[in-house]
């Protein structure tokens, strides 16, 4: 087979470990696992490059202003250390906004580093330091002086909401609140059954275990191999190519191997434009690895503020649901996100008003986290779903049904598939919720009180656009390759599984390349829609490479002369007629083929016609039990049920762990994670692990979830939908209803700090 690039040792494909037939559907560990435990996959940061220079990156603390003086004479005066760029003396770069907006960019104008002498926000890199070694570099930061002119500084939202204002556009899978349907006022007025309540939602930044890096390899003719942390390779390249004014012959990005992203890496990070910048100006490969705490100077998930009113009838059924949302933007973009549509959307309801906004301060613009919207919007409609069950004297588990929406009022469409109620069923059996008292404070252990909540999760089932290649080897190995990107989810695994299915080919004889930005076009990572996108995009050209087999079967191979290819199905490395019996290995059948293999090609594009007649999500139901000692405010979340449709699960080994990971961040969105702020020095204080808790092993108790079958064909080909998002959707929410039953106070913000808990 050819390859756009000779493959470096480093650049292999990975060799899957398992051994025998793998239908879709089978628990099958990670094909990636022995190089990550062994250490022979590669990180960004990990490749081996001859002459490489350090780059170690400055930035500012002041929150706004200009530049006046950066001085670099100590820097430069350090052995070892060869350059310091500023926006002074950087290589060229386009100025035009349209030259930096990547595949995912929200409306406004992109961050530009090093552009001019302009400081946005506290944190910006204002300078990069380039030495022979990374000590060196380090030790120059340092040294290098940093004179800003201070202008008037914004950073508190609480305090600027007056100025909100509606977004001048919503980017792609972000749509703008639905109008108003009835009359969500009068009937709230006017309902026997009523609650509100506000919520409040501070910053949380990105920290997953592989910082963010870039190593630039230059070749002598000039060519930049780029090893990014990033979710889309081709994203990157697109970006680097017209931001430096590059065709994109001589840029190729590759990301092998990410150790975690989770949004962070849908868009090009100053980092990775900052190596490319030095590589260039000084012709040199250049590394750049930001530090921990510098992972916390770019974007993160928004600080937001929520209203929800909800109205029932004395059945608990709803007469109004009210939603509005004001967040925080950059004063360069606006960054949206869908908080307020799912109240529209998750329950039955004829009157209903949605409302969002945003407020431009003086940050870096926010940035896609893991559900964003979801995250904070579904968890405010969930506690006040629960506050209602209580004023309405019903089990919340049962408010949640009787309002149960078998349709989208808000689009007026069906669902392509929904199996909400099988997991309220199933997830309630697991968890023993028949068992729980109605009343808050009914059951006390010790010195903890044990309380037991539940919430709906919801998020959008989407498939994009992809391109795949297969090639079929006369020694009957199967290669196939999609610049697609395994952010630590078990794409390698899944695509591999996939492949080795439609030819019953055990998975040690397929091989799946990705993470390299020659490779067939893929859309980046995100959105939990890489296994119906790139597995359809699979599943496709290896339907379209089997027609190819039998092509080949009927001119050369007996006993398929007049077959029919509904006829046939591959497995065990053979092709089998069924009504004769006929069968033939499938190196036979390739022997007569021109170079001794078949190769395929195949363009996945969703079917709009037919999926616009939907609204496909994936849903949740999460249950959740928790002890709290209201002495020292410290609160326990010691089992969680994740009941979860999501269309036909490819590998439950897989996705299982991606539900896990969901629900660990939902703990720790719900009872740890926030990035304080000193709004007089308009910056981030705790940008570090000792005083940014991310929840670890000690933080989670038991963790059970439950798959509940589902098919869904509208979503994709496979029947698959995603659940890198639906995890953590609902488990805040979980949380604080949990901590509601066990003690009686009802706390709607995140996270619930022991200070929160112990509030009279």
């Amino acid at each position: 087979m050819k390859h756009d690039l000779p493959l470096s040792a480093d650049q292999q494909p990975v060799a899957p470990i398992g051994t025998g037939d793998v239908p879709i559907g089978t628990a099958t560990p990670r094909i990636d696992a022995l190089a990550k435990v062994t250490g022979t996959a590669r990180y960004a940061a990990e490749h081996p490059v001859e002459g490489l220079l350090y780059g170690v990156v400055v930035n500012t603390p002041a929150p706004r202003g200009r530049i006046v003086r950066i001085g670099t004479a100590q820097a430069l005066a350090l052995p070892g250390v060869v350059d310091v760029l500023t926006h002074e003396n950087r290589p060229r770069m386009r100025s035009l906004d349209l030259f930096y907006k990547d595949m995912t960019a929200p409306g406004g104008s992109p961050f530009k580093p090093l552009h001019d002498d302009c400081v946005h926000y506290s944190g910006q890199p204002v300078a990069l330091v380039v030495a022979e070694s990374f000590d060196a570099a380090r030790h120059a930061a340092g040294l290098v002086e940093v004179e800003v002119q201070a202008e008037p500084h914004e950073t508190n939202l609480l305090a600027h909401m007056a100025r909100a204002k509606a977004p001048t556009s919503f980017k792609a899978g972000f749509s703008k609140p639905p109008e108003p349907r009835g009359d969500a006022d009068a009937a709230w007025n006017a309902a026997a059954v009523k609650v509100e309540s506000e919520c409040y939602a501070g910053v949380e930044h990105h920290n997953p275990m592989e910082m963010h890096a870039a190593t630039v390899v230059r070749g002598d003719d000039g060519h930049l191999t780029i090893y990014a942390k990033t979710q889309g390779s081709q994203n990157d390249r697109w970006v680097v190519s017209r931001a430096f004014g590059l065709p994109e012959r001589l840029v190729t990005v590759r990301n092998p191997f990410v150790g975690g992203a989770f949004g962070s890496g849908l868009r090009p990070q100053y980092g990775m434009l900052m190596a490319v910048m030095a590589s260039l100006h000084l012709k040199r490969s250049v590394r750049v690895v930001l530090t921990r705490q510098q992972m916390f100077t770019f974007g993160h998930r928004p600080e937001t503020w929520q209203r929800v009113k909800l109205a029932a009838a004395s059945d608990g059924r709803l007469t109004a649901v009210i939603h509005e949302a004001i967040a925080e933007t950059s004063r360069l973009e606006d960054y949206v996100e869908v908080v307020v549509n799912w109240s529209g959307q998750l329950y039955a309801c004829d009157n209903v008003r949605l409302d969002y906004k945003l407020v431009p301060l003086d940050q870096h613009s926010p940035m896609d986290m893991r559900a964003p919207g979801a995250a904070h919007g579904v968890h405010a409609l969930e506690v006040a779903m629960d506050e209602l069950s209580y004023a309405a004297g019903i089990d919340p588990l049962e408010i949640r049904l009787r309002n149960y929406a078998e349709r989208d009022a808000s689009k007026d469409l069906p669902f392509s598939t929904k199996e909400l109620k099988a997991c309220y069923e199933q997830g309630a059996a697991r968890f023993g919720w028949a068992g729980r008292p109605l009343q808050p404070r009914a059951r006390r252990e010790g010195h903890e009180w044990v309380g037991w909540g539940v919430a709906t999760g919801t998020w959008d089932a989407m498939q994009m656009f992809a391109r795949a290649r297969a090639v079929l080897n006369a020694d009957g190995t199967l290669v196939v390759e999609s610049a697609a990107t395994d952010i630590g989810t078990g794409t390698y695994t899944v695509m591999t599984q996939i492949a080795a299915a439609a030819f019953g080919l055990p998975l040690e004889r397929v091989t799946f390349r990705l993470g390299d930005s020659t490779l067939p076009v893929a859309p980046i990572e995100g959105g939990s829609a890489h296994v119906t996108t790139i597995g359809s995009a699979v599943e496709g050209v290896c339907e379209k490479l089997q027609r190819e087999v039998w092509t080949q079967a009927r001119r050369f191979t007996p006993g398929f002369a007049n077959t029919r290819f509904a006829d046939l199905r591959f497995e065990q490395g053979e092709i089998v007629h069924l009504p004769s019996g006929a069968r033939a290995p499938l190196a036979t059948v390739l022997a007569n083929a021109e170079r001794g293999s078949l190769e395929a090609k195949y363009l996945l594009l969703p079917n709009l016609l037919k999926q616009r007649k939907y609204v496909r999500a994936t849903h949740s139901a999460v249950f959740c039990e928790v002890r709290v000692d209201e002495e020292l405010g410290t609160v326990r979340v010691t089992r969680v049920v994740s009941a979860i449709a999501a269309g036909r699960i490819i590998n439950p080994t897989t996705a299982r762990s991606q539900v896990i990971g969901g629900v660990v961040w939902g703990i720790s969105q719900a009872l740890h994670e926030e990035t304080h702020s000193d709004h007089a020095l308009g910056r981030f204080m705790n940008h570090n692990y000792g005083e940014y808790h991310v929840a670890a092993n000690a933080d989670i108790g038991e963790v059970d979830v439950i798959f509940v079958q589902e098919d869904d064909r509208i979503v994709s080909r496979l029947g698959a939908k995603g659940v890198g998002e639906i995890g953590i959707v609902g488990v805040a929410a979980a949380v604080s209803n949990a901590i509601y039953h066990a003690t009686g106070r009802r706390l709607r913000s995140t996270p619930m700090t022991p200070d929160k808990v112990m509030a009279r």
